[in-house]
């Protein structure tokens, strides 16, 4: 058994397939298909089922998958520290981000690439759920998210920013008809916000789970006219003025042509933190880490 075998395995099992796997690794399909066929001869069991239609793990497979990454990510850590020690960093770093938040990764991005131009950042975007069970299994180093208590046990976590948030509307929208008392950028409440149709975001992402928080404290029922899964859908569905929007005031300030209205009180908000697993980082993802500010 060695590394290849546990890179292929693992690229299988996160790709879904032999054939994604094979674009991920650069190879063809027939390369892939024998390493797997060779290792679990190897291993005397089969670690994938395979059917027309997908390919899942084996109660073997799942047992090796996490042990094989735990090994790959020794073996690049063991690349890393000799790199070091030559005084050239070199390996990857997987981040993991939410839509609404990767931008404010230019600047440590850049500053990185500047001072570490070997490194490779991969970045990770989806639902705050999916990353943190990312974390956890080791396929992101680390993340740039919005977790509330509960979801940062186990984790360390650093403080980046806090922010209210903010009900967008179409421009010049008159949110007077459903009973709020605010013109363009006035202030209106939760209960006022719930009378005109919302575009909510995807259960499982931090925004919509920040704004549920907000309404369930506030006692205030609301139903979604709208469910989307990209800011630039919210956007364009509030600019045609189907509805209004719940978003952080940093990404609100990314469409100028919105009306803004911000919340009288119990106004939803989220806290933006720097997150990775407990224990010593791999040197690429400490120098990542030492520009983050």
């Amino acid at each position: 058994m060695d590394l290849r075998q546990m890179e292929v395995v693992v690229a299988v099992a996160e790709e879904g397939g032999f054939t994604a796997a094979a674009q991920r690794l650069h190879v063809v399909q027939s390369a892939v298909s024998s390493t797997v066929r060779a290792l679990e001869r190897e291993l005397g069991t089969p670690l994938f089922d395979r059917t027309t239609h997908r390919v899942s793990l084996t109660p073997a497979g799942e047992a090796f998958v996490p042990a094989a990454r735990a090994t790959l990510r020794a073996a690049e850590q063991a690349r890393s520290a000799v790199d070091a020690a030559r005084g050239q960093l070199r390996g990857r770093v997987t981040v993991g981000t939410m839509q609404g938040v990767w931008a404010d990764l230019h600047r440590p991005l850049a500053a990185l690439r500047a001072e570490h131009p070997g490194v490779v950042v991969r970045l990770r975007q989806g639902a705050v759920t999916d990353i943190r069970q990312a974390l956890r299994e080791g396929t992101v180093d680390l993340a740039v998210v919005a977790l509330d208590r509960q979801q940062q046990r186990g984790l360390v976590t650093r403080l980046l920013a806090r922010e209210e948030m903010v009900l967008v509307s179409a421009p010049g929208r008159d949110l007077a008809g459903a009973g709020a008392g605010a013109g363009p950028g006035g202030r209106v409440t939760l209960a006022e916000a719930a009378r005109l149709p919302l575009v909510d975001f995807t259960p499982g992402w931090a925004i919509r789970l920040a704004v549920d928080r907000a309404f369930h404290a506030a006692a205030v029922e609301r139903e979604s006219t709208f469910e989307v899964n990209d800011i630039v859908a919210a956007s364009e569905l509030v600019r045609a003025d189907l509805g209004v929007c719940v978003m952080p005031i940093s990404i609100a300030d990314r469409f100028p042509d919105l009306d803004k209205h911000r919340f009288d009180r119990h106004a939803p908000s989220w806290k933006v933190m720097v997150v990775q697993p407990r224990g010593e980082a791999p040197p690429a993802v400490a120098a990542l880490l030492r520009h983050m500010a």
